[in-house]
């Protein structure tokens, strides 16, 4: 089964799995035995459980991602002449050219070397 998530909603579900949830469960557990508050196994229990379903989410997305090409910005063909020996580089973008403008770094498949 393939499994991969957008970019913003791996960002959220993980910042949830890994801060939001933790944080919480400990939140309820601590106030839980400062004012005697119900059921702190199972609240806890519970936020662990959905943590751990989160987690097994975000891993499967990160695998199909990390598997795929989605993750590159384009390909670098690298194309040797036979009659001359030398390299030839060609960069084929995959998207519209403006938007590197708005990227911090970027990343390229290299074919054929």
């Amino acid at each position: 089964m393939q499994f991969m998530l957008s970019g913003a909603s791996y960002d959220f579900l993980k910042k949830v799995a890994q801060i939001y949830l933790p944080a919480l469960g400990t939140l309820y557990y601590a106030l839980a035995q400062i004012w005697h508050l119900p059921r702190v196994e199972e609240i806890n229990g519970t936020i662990l459980a959905i943590d751990t379903f989160l987690g097994l989410v975000l891993g499967l997305s990160s695998s199909t991602y990390h598997a795929s090409d989605e993750k590159y910005d384009g390909v670098v063909n690298i194309v040797q002449n036979p009659d001359t020996g030398k390299k030839t580089y060609n960069l084929d973008l995959k998207g519209d050219p403006e938007q590197i403008d708005d990227k911090k770094q970027i990343t390229f498949k290299v074919v054929g070397g």
